[in-house]
């Protein structure tokens, strides 16, 4: 279960930094700019190093100015087995 989370965090990871990039804003320039999460936890969102919580989706969506529907879809569960 533990690498089917890490692969998922991995995955959404790679979905985050797709948004930010198309935005064209560097991490510290999206980070300033709207608030909501600093530059350090959305680099290791992107990089999926960070099992964070609903309220830290919702400061993520804020800082990249996008709805959270907007965040998932994209998105696909590198697995949709769940125990």
């Amino acid at each position: 279960m533990k690498q089917l989370n890490d692969n998922n965090l991995k995955s959404f990871g790679k979905v985050i930094r797709k948004i930010r990039k198309r935005k064209s804003k560097s991490l510290n320039n999206i980070a300033f700019s709207r608030g909501g999460v600093t530059s350090a936890t959305l680099s290791r969102i992107e990089n999926g190093q960070v099992d964070f919580k609903f309220s830290t989706l919702l400061k993520l969506a804020y800082t990249l100015d996008i709805s959270l529907i907007e965040l998932f879809k994209e998105y696909k569960f590198c697995n949709n087995t769940f125990d």
